[in-house]
């Protein structure tokens, strides 16, 4: 990571990318995002920070239509053992 990247991000001028969530969780040592967590959505949304997975790569490792884990993020759709 590049000096400019780490003072863009500082004065808002840009933002991590996902993939990096996880070092800088680890970096700072506590989750620093501030949407919630407690529904099935926020979980997944913790999950994917922690992980650093977008839709596409959360799905592919579960086995699922990225489109359904844009549903549970909003909690549109909750998870269900017949159909995911």
């Amino acid at each position: 990571m590049s000096e400019d990247c780490l003072c863009y991000w500082e004065n808002g001028r840009n933002e991590p990318r996902l993939y990096q969530y996880p070092t800088i969780i680890a970096f700072l040592g506590y989750y620093p995002f501030d949407h919630e967590t407690e529904t099935f959505g926020g979980k997944i949304k913790r999950y994917k920070y922690e992980h650093g997975l977008s839709n596409l790569k959360l799905a592919k490792m579960l086995g699922v239509d990225e489109g359904a884990v844009a549903s549970w993020e909003r909690s549109k759709r909750l998870l269900s053992h017949k159909g995911w």
